[in-house]
C-alpha cells in the first residue's frame, strides 16, 4: 500500500500528473486504485512460489537446450560459461531494479506502467508498444522452435509443416499456440499448475545433463579456456555487423576477447522472460513480498543452471566439435551423441519440447497482461480490458493467441529472433532508469524491496544493456526503429485522444 502522508499532486484531484499532454505521469495511487475498477478486475490468486515457477518455467527453456552449444561453437569456446555470467550480472542488475518497482507499484503491465508513473504517457507508451513486439514475436519464434522439436522426437522433422504452393502452414506451431491460449483464458492459477508440472520435468532433464554429464567431463576440452581470435568466420558486414562494429571498425571476431563479449549479448536470449513475473503483479497475493521473492529467485536458480550446463557441455567434449556444420548448428544433444549416449539425448529432446511449452505460455501471458494494462489506460480500446467471471482478461488472450498463431503458423521468423533481444534491452533500460526517477520524485513511497546503492547500480545495469544493445546487428536496429515509428503514428492518431488520463486532464482543465 501507498502511505497517506505523501505530497499532494496539486492541479491534478483526478488522478493525473503534474505534467501535462503526452508527458502526463499517471500517479502510483491512481494506477492501484485503478485494479479495483470491477470490470477490469484480476484476480489475486498468485504467491511468491508461483512466481518463482513462472520465472524459471520462461528462462528454462530454448537458451539452455541450443543456444549453449551454438555459442560455445562457434563463437566464446570454453569461456561460453563466462558469457553467461556476463549476461546475469547485466540481468541481475536490472532484476534488482524491477523488483523494487514491482513492489511499489504492484499492477498489471511491468515495464509500461512503470513508465507511466515515472517518465510520462508516451514514454510508456513506447515501452508497451515495445513489449508489444518482444513478447509477441518471442511467442511466434518459441511456437515454431517447438513445432521443429516436435518433429524430431517423431523422427519426422518436416512432419509438421504442409507445403501450399508459396505458402507453408506450420499446424504444430498453431497446435500449440491454441491450447496455451485456451489455459490462459481458464485462469491464471491453473496455467501455473500447468507450469509447474512442466518446469519440474525439464529442470529434472538439465539435472540429469548435469550430473551424467559430468562422468565424462575431460578437463583438456577447457584448454584454452579463451581461444585465441580467428577473423573472417565470425565477421559479419554491412547491416549484418554489429552497431559496435560499424560505428568502432572493430570487427566481430569469432574467439577471443571479442568473441566472449559477443557471445554476452547472444546468450543473453537465454535469460530472456524474467522479466514477465513483473507483469502479474496485479494477480499476486502480497506483491511487495512475493515479487522481489520470484524475480530474483527464478534468476538466481537459472543462473547456476546455465553456469553448471555449459561447464559440464564445453567439458565433455572439444568445442571444436559443436562448431556449426552446413547451416546446422549445435545443440546440447551433440555432446551426448559424440559419446553414443542416445538415450541420454533423446531425452535431452523430450526435455526441450517441454521447455519450449512453458516459455510459449508464461510469453503470451506476459504479452496478453501489457495489453490488458495498456487497454485499460485507453491507449488501446478500452473494451479489450473487460475481465471475465474467471478474472482473466479474455478477449486479448483470444486477441493475442490469434494474432501469435498466425505468425508462427504462416510467416518464417528468420532473423527476427534478435529484434526480442533489443526489444527487452530497451525495457531494462527504461526500467533502470525510472527506479532513480521515482526514487527523487517520490521518495514517500513504501517500497517492498529497495535497490541497494542507487544510483550506482542502476546506472551499472543501463550500461550494460546498453553494451549488449550495441552487439547487436545494426539490420535488427533499423527494423526496431521501424516498428518504433509505426507505434509514434498509432499513438498519436488513437491513444492520445482515447488516453483515460488525458480525458481526466481535460476534465479538470475543464471543470
Amino acid at each position: 500500500m501507498v502511505r497517506s502522508t505523501g505530497p499532494v499532486e496539486k492541479g491534478a484531484p483526478t488522478g493525473a500528473g503534474a505534467r501535462r499532454g503526452i508527458w502526463r505521469t499517471k500517479s502510483v495511487e491512481q494506477s492501484i486504485r485503478d485494479t479495483d475498477e470491477p470490470d477490469t478486475k484480476l484476480r489475486k490468486d498468485l504467491t511468491s512460489w508461483d512466481l518463482t515457477v513462472f520465472g524459471v518455467a520462461v528462462v528454462v527453456g530454448a537458451g539452455i537446450f541450443t543456444v549453449t552449444a551454438s555459442t560455445a561453437g562457434d563463437v566464446a569456446g570454453p569461456s561460453v560459461s563466462l558469457a553467461f555470467v556476463l549476461a546475469a550480472i547485466a540481468c541481475g542488475l536490472a532484476a534488482l531494479c524491477y523488483a523494487e518497482f514491482a513492489s511499489t507499484v504492484p499492477v498489471a503491465g511491468s515495464a509500461y506502467t512503470f513508465s507511466y508513473a515515472t517518465f510520462g504517457e508516451f514514454v510508456a507508451w513506447i515501452i508497451g508498444w515495445d513489449l508489444i513486439l518482444e513478447f509477441a514475436l518471442a511467442s511466434a519464434v518459441i511456437a515454431k522452435g517447438w513445432s521443429q522439436y516436435l518433429g524430431t522426437v517423431i523422427h519426422e522433422p518436416s512432419w509438421t509443416v504442409l507445403n501450399w504452393g508459396p505458402v507453408k502452414f506450420d499446424w504444430g506451431a498453431l497446435l500449440l499456440v491454441v491450447v496455451i491460449t485456451a489455459l490462459l483464458a481458464r485462469g491464471t492459477k491453473l496455467s501455473s499448475r500447468v507450469s509447474l508440472v512442466i518446469t519440474a520435468i525439464k529442470v529434472a532433464v538439465v539435472l540429469l545433463v548435469i550430473v551424467v554429464g559430468a562422468f565424462y567431463i575431460d578437463k583438456h576440452n577447457y584448454s584454452p579456456y579463451i581461444p585465441p581470435a580467428e577473423g573472417g568466420s565470425g565477421a559479419g558486414s554491412g547491416l549484418k555487423q554489429s552497431l559496435f562494429s560499424l560505428l568502432t571498425g572493430a570487427g566481430n571476431s569469432t574467439y577471443g576477447w571479442y568473441g566472449l563479449l559477443a557471445a554476452a549479448s547472444l546468450v543473453f536470449f537465454a535469460f530472456i522472460g524474467f522479466d514477465v513475473v513483473a507483469t502479474t503483479a496485479e494477480e499476486t497475493k502480497n506483491p511487495q513480498k512475493a515479487l522481489p521473492r520470484g524475480i530474483l529467485g527464478s534468476l538466481a536458480i537459472v543462473t547456476v543452471l546455465y553456469v553448471a550446463v555449459t561447464l559440464v557441455l564445453t567439458g565433455m567434449v572439444s568445442y571444436t566439435d559443436l562448431r556449426s556444420h552446413n547451416g546446422e548448428s549445435a545443440t546440447l544433444a551433440t555432446a551426448f551423441a559424440i559419446h553414443h549416449l542416445d538415450w541420454a539425448k533423446n531425452i535431452i529432446s523430450i526435455g526441450a519440447l517441454l521447455g519450449l511449452t512453458t516459455v510459449a505460455m508464461v510469453l503470451l501471458l506476459g504479452q496478453a497482461r501489457v495489453l490488458f494494462a495498456m487497454s485499460r489506460d485507453g491507449l488501446m480500446p478500452r473494451k479489450l480490458a473487460h475481465t471475465g467471471k474467471r478474472g482473466t482478461p479474455f478477449r486479448i488472450n483470444i486477441l493475442v493467441g490469434v494474432v501469435v498463431a498466425v505468425l508462427a503458423t504462416f510467416v518464417n521468423m528468420g532473423d527476427l529472433e534478435e529484434m526480442v533481444n533489443i526489444g527487452t534491452l530497451f525495457a531494462f533500460v527504461l526500467v533502470c532508469g525510472g527506479v532513480i526517477v521515482l526514487r527523487r520524485t517520490r521518495p514517500d513511497l513504501e517500497r517492498g524491496f529497495r535497490v541497494p546503492w542507487v544510483p550506482v547500480v542502476p546506472i551499472l545495469a543501463i550500461l550494460a544493456c546498453f553494451w549488449l544493445m550495441l552487439n547487436l546487428q545494426v539490420e535488427t536496429w533499423l527494423r526496431f526503429v521501424i516498428w518504433m515509428a509505426i507505434g509514434f503514428v498509432v499513438y498519436f492518431s488513437y491513444g492520445r485522444r482515447h488516453s483515460v488520463l488525458g480525458r481526466r486532464e481535460r476534465a479538470g482543465l475543464g471543470g
